[in-house]
């Protein structure tokens, strides 16, 4: 399993996504510390993965994606 501190995850995550999908499994790191990873979606199962965040934007009522960009300009 490769491990990756969060701020190079950061900079490098369109590449760590890919490498994930190819089925790479990767460990996010802060100070040395596991805190999330990154692993491909189960054959066969990233139509029900869509499925699941299709109905939390509805159960959100504000689409995730617009969620996601609210957290971004909260941090700067």
């Amino acid at each position: 399993m490769k491990r990756l501190g969060i701020a190079e995850g950061k900079d490098r995550f369109s590449e760590i996504v890919e490498q994930a999908s190819q089925g790479q499994t990767i460990l996010i790191t802060r100070n040395g510390k596991a805190m999330a990873e990154l692993r491909p979606v189960a054959a066969g199962r990233a139509a029900e993965v869509v499925a699941q965040i299709i109905a939390l934007d509805w159960t959100l009522g504000t689409p995730l994606v617009d969620l996601i960009g609210e957290g971004r300009e909260e941090r700067r």
